[in-house]
């Protein structure tokens, strides 16, 4: 590997993203992306007691989709990285016990599946492993019952107010095979701003995304244009517009070819999302059902991803603390 500034590890040997796997629930299988991923759900249970339950669930059975998918033999994962929202990650190690894999537990908010494929390119890239797994998960209820209000309530939520994703991403990285390629990794800084409205986290994790994206095109001596797509996680249409207002101040002109999965995963119109979706997975369904099929089909060839995480839980935010926020990104080229 190589260290460009302070940031950036180029990869000599770019690790190839072998296959991808998601699962969502049943708003994200009425929104607009719904044919893209390998499975929708009917309901929020999928037949479980608790919603803790089915978030595990959902992330078990998409690791079995991925692997699945890829014509690997499990005993050739040597690592899995996973991560969720729940206190502990519970999500992903109840859901995975049963898996028999080395795990590494992440957790980067909403940000953990970058910072999952980043280490996971690592890994491989140092001859620590030749296939290993990365893979995250969230649930609009669980998310809601730990962080905001219990759904009984009713409570009003905002214009500013995200959605979280129900559902589950999952990819397999390799050392062999023909791409998509992992070619570079810039590791975000903690950004803090002073934001601390949780309904308004696309504000609290915009600077972040602009930090990262600043530092990513220094190391590496790009502008925006070299890519065909800039992808953030979940900004959402307030953070959206933020993060490209910000990046025209200093001196990167973004709009025409940025997206943002919490903007696409939804209807705006006619799903009533407000700002659009978050939560780990966000990004993870949508790169692993939406854009890893564009990069397979050639439609895109090189993408900026970069997942935004809010670092924050509900005890510091009753303590009057703001929202500091994390960016990570990968360079993914064919």
């Amino acid at each position: 590997m190589q260290k460009l500034g302070k940031q950036t590890l180029k990869l000599e040997h770019p690790v190839t993203i072998l296959e991808t796997a998601s699962i969502v629930g049943p708003k994200e299988a009425n929104g607009p992306l719904a044919k893209y991923f390998d499975q929708c759900l009917e309901d929020e249970f999928w037949g479980e007691s608790t919603w803790e339950k089915a978030e595990s669930k959902i992330i078990k059975e998409t690791v079995n989709i991925v692997i699945g998918k890829s014509k690997l033999p499990q005993d050739k994962l040597e690592y899995c990285f996973a991560g969720d929202l729940l206190n502990q990650c519970i999500s992903s190690s109840f859901g995975l016990r049963e898996l028999n894999i080395p795990f590494y537990g992440i957790f980067g908010a909403c940000s953990t599946f970058v910072e999952g494929m980043g280490l996971g390119a690592v890994f491989i890239e140092s001859g620590a492993a030749e296939n290993l797994l990365c893979c995250t998960s969230s649930h609009f209820c669980s998310a809601e019952k730990q962080f905001r209000f219990p759904l009984e309530l009713g409570n009003q939520r905002p214009p500013s107010s995200q959605w979280t994703v129900t559902g589950s991403g999952s990819a397999i990285l390799s050392k062999s095979g023909t791409g998509p390629y992992i070619t570079h990794i810039t590791t975000g800084k903690i950004v803090d701003m002073g934001i601390k409205d949780a309904n308004n986290m696309g504000a609290a994790m915009a600077p972040a995304a602009l930090d990262t994206l600043i530092s990513h095109f220094k190391d590496t001596g790009r502008k925006p244009s070299y890519y065909d797509a800039i992808i953030t996680g979940d900004l959402g249409y307030v953070g959206k517009e933020i993060l490209i207002e910000m990046a025209e101040t200093k001196g990167y002109q973004i709009k025409s070819n940025y997206n943002d999965c919490g903007v696409m995963i939804f209807d705006k119109a006619t799903q009533d999302t407000h700002s659009g979706g978050s939560g780990c997975a966000c990004i993870g369904t949508v790169f692993s059902g939406y854009w890893y099929q564009q990069l397979k089909e050639r439609k895109y060839k090189k993408i900026l991803l970069m997942a935004t995480g809010a670092l924050t839980n509900s005890t510091t935010a009753q303590q009057g603390e703001s929202i500091p926020g994390i960016a990570h990104a990968v360079s993914i080229e064919v």
